[in-house]
């Protein structure tokens, strides 16, 4: 308890920097989860090719310590725009391999969720495996750089120097870690804005509350669903870039632990409600901090699950607990 009295505000600072980044993975769970009634467990790896695609993109354009503020803000959005589009279309592929075939034939939702892990596994060996792929398909001297020690941690350059902006408490708050609290949560403003205000986004709306009357009125559900992928798997791909900023290193598996503390920080804000994400995410991530500055850094992650079973016993709907068809306009 003392080592959280003294650390506090280090601790609550880092641990709503890495909640922003579980937030912005949940909204892909929550925004799945409302439209389909669907748990979308690829969705971590959704992530995770996001941030591989970050890192070679920085790597391509030879990024390193040391650039000039124009530099590192070019690396920077190339980084978003690679790792955005990355997950993108992961996501759109996803849906569109894996869940609307088994829509087409009507298939039980557990079947679905079958598929939803197995697709997991997949996207993830496939990572895993990119040295050996590339060797086979014959483009080993090109692609090497970028799929060497498939199974190991590979780590981002030091594009960006951290510099202490202010202080508080004894903690240096650093550019970094204002970047990815500002970013994330500029991000899931847009994101709520779209899902309230656009035309796609009343088509989300509608489509989760009733979908069969949402047909009758003329809303292209499957549209519908493959635009819900896209936008969930954008969020991934940006919380992918603030992951790399922030922790600075990746690998093929990097998606799992991190993608089933998301979705718990979607079922403590409520599973399929937008803003619940967001606070689910910051909860999740400053319980981590304080419960293991408590009981040990080796426990960290069984606060996370512990916090998930008490929230599902006493308030079983989520901290907010309205879903996404039933969001106000």
């Amino acid at each position: 308890m003392q080592f959280l009295i003294d650390n506090f505000w280090a601790l609550t600072i880092t641990g709503i920097t890495l909640g922003a980044v579980y937030a912005l993975v949940a909204l892909g769970y929550t925004l799945v989860y409302g439209v389909l009634r669907l748990i979308n467990f690829a969705h971590s790896e959704v992530f995770m090719y996001g941030t591989f695609a970050a890192l070679w993109v920085v790597m391509l354009l030879g990024g390193q310590a040391g650039g000039s503020t124009g530099q590192v803000i070019f690396w920077i959005a190339m980084m978003f725009v690679a790792a955005m589009t990355m997950s993108g279309l992961i996501a759109v592929l996803l849906e569109r391999v894996a869940y609307r075939p088994l829509r087409k034939r009507n298939a039980p939702p557990l079947i679905a969720l079958i598929s939803a892990i197995g697709a997991s596994f997949v996207l993830a060996e496939i990572m895993g495996l990119r040295e050996k792929i590339v060797a086979w398909v014959g483009l080993d001297d090109e692609l090497r750089p970028y799929v060497r020690n498939s199974r190991n941690a590979v780590g981002l350059p030091d594009i960006v120097t951290k510099e202490a902006v202010f202080t508080i408490g004894g903690y240096n708050v650093t550019n970094v870690d204002i970047f990815v609290i500002v970013g994330a949560i500029t991000i899931m403003v847009i994101l709520d804005q779209f899902v309230k205000r656009s035309r796609l986004g009343r088509g989300i709306r509608a489509v989760a509350q009733d979908p069969e009357a949402a047909a009758l009125m003329g809303v292209n559900r499957d549209r519908v669903i493959q635009v819900t992928f896209l936008v969930g798997g954008v969020m991934a791909g940006a919380a992918a870039v603030f992951y790399l900023l922030r922790i600075g290193i990746t690998r093929y598996d990097v998606g799992f632990l991190l993608g089933v503390k998301a979705f718990t920080a979607a079922v403590l804000g409520g599973i399929g409600n937008l803003r619940g994400a967001l606070l689910g995410g910051f909860v999740l991530g400053l319980a981590e901090n304080y419960g293991s500055a408590i009981v040990g850094t080796q426990w960290k992650d069984v606060v996370a699950f512990v916090l998930l079973i008490v929230i599902l016993l006493f308030r079983p709907t989520g901290l907010l607990g309205e879903s996404l068809g039933k969001a106000r306009a």
